[in-house]
């Protein structure tokens, strides 16, 4: 059966490195898994109890049954001040919730990142790891952290860099056996 993925990218802006980096994920992802961009993080209103109790907002219901639906959730960050893009960590916010039912819980999730400097999102990972809840399964290996992007993609997007594509590759493969080791 192929493999349902989920591609979250945490930038707003249309030509971001990010996503473009999972552009590249669509290309190189092993036969069998299909990567489906989400392209509505910048629709999501400020996390509000207040709001949520009116009724949660469509885009948010939206991302939640997108996680649900998914077999496996992929985000490439971008590195904002040592921490994640406000986007990213309101969408997570409000994918957390209910207190204790997260969308994302128990599917397994990948991490990647792309940024202009040399730092290469480290500090960006971690700080999605700590923002998703304990009941997540994330690949803790390849870690892909792609330091000074504007070398390694043409001006039209596409990642050219070779080695970075094997890496890319071979984290797309490891997510594809993650996931079936956490289904068994």
């Amino acid at each position: 059966m192929p493999l349902s993925i989920l591609g979250i990218a945490g930038s707003l802006r249309a030509g971001s490195f990010n996503r473009s980096l999972l552009a590249a994920c669509r290309e190189l992802a092993p036969a069998g898994m299909e990567i489906a961009p989400w392209e509505r993080v910048g629709e999501i209103p400020l996390y509000d109890a207040d709001l949520e109790a009116r009724g949660v907002p469509e885009p948010v219901e939206a991302l939640k049954s997108a996680m649900r639906a998914a077999d496996g959730i992929l985000i490439a960050t971008p590195e904002y001040n040592h921490s994640i893009p406000g986007v990213l960590k309101n969408a997570i916010d409000w994918a957390s919730r209910p207190a204790g039912k997260p969308a994302y819980g128990g599917k397994p999730v990948a991490l990647l990142g792309a940024t202009p400097g040399r730092g290469g999102t480290i500090r960006g990972q971690l700080a999605v790891r700590q923002a998703l809840d304990t009941d997540v399964h994330i690949l803790p290996r390849p870690e892909v952290f792609v330091s000074q992007a504007g070398e390694k993609f043409d001006p039209s997007g596409r990642l050219t860099d070779e080695p970075t594509r094997r890496v890319v590759g071979g984290l797309l493969k490891a997510f594809e056996d993650w996931i079936r080791e956490i289904r068994r």
